[in-house]
């Protein structure tokens, strides 16, 4: 009996040992995960509000527009953006508690690139979030609004922008293309022109959707009724890349000399990519219901492709184009009927004459429904994006 009791005691006794335990390790627990908290919130407080004032850059205020980076060390710092031809930049100005700042004034409506030159090393502006890529560099962006810039930004309606993998037997390798589909194309039924858009040298399949803001453009056109709904098809034209390279996927070796592989690309564009899209998507495929454009490099291609596949594409548009066309091509091309032969180039691009020689061969060959588009500037972003602003209500009419 008593030995009942004795033994019932002790368990009550380890009972009572082991929740004072338990109670003590849940504390702990506790207190550590209060502290992780207080250590977390403190830093996004760090992170939110700096140790120092509030800095915004860049800062556009009507005719003006001001740039700042915090920088207690730096004992130089200048401002380089594409706006302008001053190589060197625009010196800045240390003010308090280690801001430096400029102000210029605000460039006239597009979108422009720039960087901040600290001691001798260029860097991107720490306080801007919107960046685009052009080939292995970030750059950071100033969206200077207007009417010419209007339909870079966002539209209330928007399309969906996805990455494609398909496999090329020509090129031996499984490769990426960007494809934009436009807003409702998923609940509806049904089928839509394409647009087949090129990227020049130094781009890849993400060029026209960072730097040209093609998404942007489709989806303001389209919303405002001005362009019909199409779906955009973005390949890489480097037949050496899979992808890219910020994938950091292993690149082919190619050898652009192997009559084998004379146009490889263009092939691949128009026997294997065409037909992926064709295959994939909800798409009317008449050559009427096909454009292709690209540009310089891209223009090129465009001009392969055409000259070569002359009943593909009912719509070419060629933008400051690398290529060249023979007589022969651009009769080819006159009696496949296209519907718009569309060509655009900036009257200080360092392409202009082979641009003129061009125009020439599609002027003597009589080409119906052809247009050139004379711009200023160069060989630039702003005249691409420009250009797709203005070709694309002309498509598929």
């Amino acid at each position: 009996m008593w030995a009942g009791y004795r033994y019932f005691d002790y368990l009550c006794g380890v009972s009572y040992f082991f929740i004072i335990i338990m109670r003590k390790f849940i504390s702990f627990l506790a207190c550590i995960g209060l502290v992780a908290m207080a250590a977390g919130a403190q830093e996004l407080s760090n992170f939110a509000s700096g140790r120092g004032p509030k800095v915004v850059s860049p800062d556009i205020d009507g005719p003006k527009t001001t740039f700042r980076i915090k920088a207690d060390k730096a004992e130089s710092i200048n401002l380089v953006g594409n706006w302008d031809n001053n190589s060197e930049g625009v010196p800045m100005e240390k003010g308090a508690e280690g801001v430096w700042e400029v102000t210029i004034d605000t460039p006239s409506p597009e979108i422009y690139t720039y960087s901040f030159v600290v001691d001798g090393v260029a860097m991107n502006d720490p306080l801007n979030v919107f960046v685009q890529r052009d080939g292995n560099r970030y750059l950071s962006m100033l969206t200077v609004p207007g009417e010419r810039s209007e339909n870079y930004k966002e539209a209330g309606k928007h399309g969906t922008v996805a990455h494609r993998w398909y496999h090329s037997d020509i090129l031996g390798m499984d490769r990426r293309l960007t494809v934009y589909t436009p807003a409702g194309y998923e609940e509806g039924k049904s089928n839509y022109p394409v647009l087949y858009l090129l990227h020049g040298a130094g781009g890849d399949e993400e060029a026209w959707s960072s730097m040209g803001r093609a998404a942007q453009i489709l989806d303001n056109l389209i919303e405002k009724g001005l362009a019909e709904p199409m779906i955009c098809v973005m390949p890489n034209g480097n037949p050496n890349q899979m992808a890219a390279q910020t994938l950091g996927m292993p690149v082919a070796e190619f050898d652009r000399n192997d009559p084998a592989m004379r146009n490889a690309y263009v092939r691949s564009l128009c026997e294997e990519i065409v037909p992926f899209t064709e295959k994939n998507y909800r798409v009317d495929a008449r050559p009427e219901k096909r454009a292709i454009a690209g540009l310089s490099m891209g223009g090129a291609h465009t001009i392969a492709a055409s000259s070569l596949y002359p009943e593909l594409f009912d719509y070419i548009c060629p933008l400051s184009a690398a290529g060249a066309i023979t007589p022969e091509q651009a009769k080819g091309l006159k009696d496949a009927g296209v519907k718009l032969y569309w060509q655009a180039c900036g009257n200080t691009d360092f392409l202009w004459d082979r641009n003129m020689e061009i125009k020439k061969a599609l002027e003597d060959a009589q080409m119906d429904n052809y247009v050139f588009f004379e711009s200023d500037g160069g060989h630039v972003w702003s005249n691409w994006r420009y250009y797709l602003n203005n070709f694309a209500p002309l498509l598929f009419k």
